[in-house]
């Protein structure tokens, strides 16, 4: 059975750090693509960052300088290193895994950036 288990979420003040990680199980972790994804109440999901399965990473310009996004295929687990936070990074986050149409997500954990 496939899974996406986020955590790490939760409150914190405009300038300070959270780490989320993501747990995955049931598919080949190494050969997909790894995702995180925001959304706020009424907006769409937005991208955040990607790392692909050689490691190189790339970043939404919003979070780009502040958020890093690691993989460790050892733990099947990703990571996401979010730093100076801002209020307008308050949002779920979600995790996701793709690969050739293949797509599976997470079911979020919730980051609140209090100003």
């Amino acid at each position: 059975q496939v899974q996406l288990v986020e955590s790490g979420g939760g409150l914190v003040q405009a300038g300070g750090s959270l780490r989320l990680s993501c747990a995955a199980a049931g598919f080949t972790f190494s050969r997909y693509y790894m995702g995180w994804y925001r959304q706020t109440p009424g907006e769409e999901r937005e991208w955040v960052a990607t790392v692909a399965i050689d490691g190189l990473t790339s970043y939404a310009d919003s979070v780009k300088g502040r958020f890093t996004m690691s993989r460790d295929n050892a733990k099947n687990t990703v990571y996401l290193q979010m730093n100076s936070l801002k209020a307008e990074d308050t949002a779920v986050y979600y995790c996701s895994a793709w690969l050739r149409g293949i797509n599976y997500w997470g079911r979020g954990t919730q980051v609140t950036v209090s100003s």
